[in-house]
């Protein structure tokens, strides 16, 4: 079983294939786990594509490939948009982060990505429901 982390979900996928640094999905994992769609043009979300890269020939019978069986290579795909991927050693747990230009333009507006805690009874709050108003947010950890 493979585990995805991606923003704020995580999924698990038993018929994900990895093998190194490669990550093989078929459409509808790529679709749930990121939220993008892979079409004939590319990957997609909204009305942005990535195009997929033509396929190599002439340099061994795997070398290059994106696209295989069905299933797309989406920590290729993620590295070409110039996003993070890491994965543990034994490939099982992936993490697909944002790169820094997005980072960079989510910072510009300084305002925190949402979240949620629970309070000591248990009831969640979300930080986007305080907008507009001044939040003190303390932690604190016993260890």
């Amino acid at each position: 079983m493979i585990t995805l982390i991606h923003e704020q979900r995580e999924t698990h996928w038993p018929d994900a294939a990895a093998q190194g640094d490669e990550l093989w999905l078929d459409a509808a994992a790529i679709q749930e786990a990121t939220g993008w769609t892979w079409k004939p043009e590319g990957l997609c979300r909204g009305d942005l594509c990535v195009p997929l890269p033509p396929p190599r020939s002439g340099q061994g019978e795997r070398a290059g490939e994106v696209v295989r069986e069905g299933r797309l290579n989406l920590a290729a795909m993620w590295r070409k948009s110039g996003q993070p991927v890491v994965h543990d050693a034994a490939s099982r747990h992936w993490v697909l982060g944002t790169g820094s230009a997005q980072r960079a333009s989510a910072l510009a507006t300084l305002q925190a990505p949402d979240f949620a805690l629970p309070d000591l009874q248990g009831r969640e709050h979300r930080l986007s429901s305080h907008r507009g108003r001044k939040v003190f947010l303390a932690t604190w950890a016993s260890w």
